[in-house]
């Protein structure tokens, strides 16, 4: 998210003069990213969103039948993206009475981080840098959307995972570097993990999350890592492991279903990743292949999903699908996992 602010400036006319650095930054960074090429196949762009209205996709959960439920951050709006590519606004949420100015890091209140229960029910998060807004927020088919949890204001909550199985919600706050957890049904989040890995070293640092074979598994933008947590007794957190490095601008992930392989959008490079689960990585899809600064994957049955904001790139925000090859299917798990 480093790279997103001068383009969502221009595009909703907030204030971003404190990104300029940051995104330099990522972008100089980018020729030091994962090295070669293994393409997926025949990539194609199944929707294109709108810039000027905000409509830059940050996180996506996906249904069954294919659809993609993503959260559009600039418009503060969560919306449908059906098979055909039909976009659909489910929600748009309230602006803050200052504008947003006030949003830790980024100065404009943003849509973030999205789960789906097997229900249908849609969680995702709010940062708007105020304490009657910024929060875990949830829709039910059918319904209206509504804060069920309070996160604190001087946060950025960002990435989102649910347990399903135990009820549980978990945050990323890439502001002050820690992992909160709470119910589904609502009520006081607490403090899962505030391990010095998960801190910013400059901008932003926790970043998307993932449960995963017992554990849960984080990126974090600022170090360029993927880390794993692992469940404790108790659900209490073990000793952080970081498994993988050097992956610059590194955004939301997901898992492939070999094993702990994972494919991870690169913000800043404008790449998708390939992670083995010994570390090293290879690009898959580049701005080649119609990527505009993507900032979440997800796979369906052997289809990758790439949502792409164009950010800095200003053109064509975008959903990319490709076929996956291989034994790559997904899990197909739309709450993401179980510990």
């Amino acid at each position: 998210m480093r790279n997103k602010l001068a383009v969502l400036a221009s595009a909703v006319t907030l204030a971003a003069t404190t990104a300029v650095t940051a995104l330099t930054q990522i972008s100089a960074a980018a020729a030091t990213g994962p090295a070669g090429t293994a393409p997926v196949a025949a990539p194609r762009i199944a929707a294109h969103f709108d810039l000027a209205r905000g409509q830059t996709p940050e996180n996506i959960a996906l249904e069954p039948d294919g659809t993609a439920d993503v959260t559009f951050a600039a418009a503060r709006q969560v919306a449908a993206v059906g098979p055909t590519g039909r976009t659909r606004v489910l929600a748009t949420l309230p602006a803050p009475a200052d504008g947003g100015v006030h949003t830790p890091a980024l100065g404009f209140a943003l849509t973030t981080g999205i789960v789906r229960a097997h229900d249908g029910t849609l969680y995702f998060l709010y940062a708007s840098g105020t304490p009657d807004l910024t929060g875990v927020w949830r829709l039910r088919p059918g319904g209206t959307p509504h804060r069920v949890t309070a996160l604190p204001a001087d946060g950025l909550p960002n990435g989102l995972a649910l347990d399903e199985h135990h009820h549980r919600l978990y945050i990323a706050d890439s502001v002050r570097g820690e992992i909160l957890t709470v119910p589904t049904a609502g009520g006081d989040p607490t403090t899962w993990s505030a391990a010095p890995e998960l801190t910013a070293t400059g901008f932003l640092g926790v970043n998307g999350l993932k449960i995963h074979r017992g554990a849960l598994w984080a990126t974090n933008l600022d170090r360029g890592t993927v880390l794993r947590i692992p469940f404790g007794p108790g659900g209490r957190p073990g000793p952080v492991r970081t498994t993988a490095t050097g992956l610059t601008g590194i955004d939301d992930f997901a898992f492939t279903g070999r094993g702990d392989e994972i494919l991870a959008a690169l913000d800043g490079p404008g790449t998708v990743v390939r992670i083995r689960p010994d570390g090293t990585s290879s690009t898959v899809l580049t701005a080649a292949d119609g990527l505009q600064n993507p900032t979440s994957v997800a796979l369906r049955r052997g289809t990758l999903y790439v949502l792409s904001a164009a950010y800095t790139t200003a053109t064509d925000p975008n959903l990319l699908l490709a076929p996956v090859p291989g034994r790559v299917a997904g899990t197909g798990d739309p709450a993401g996992g179980h510990r």
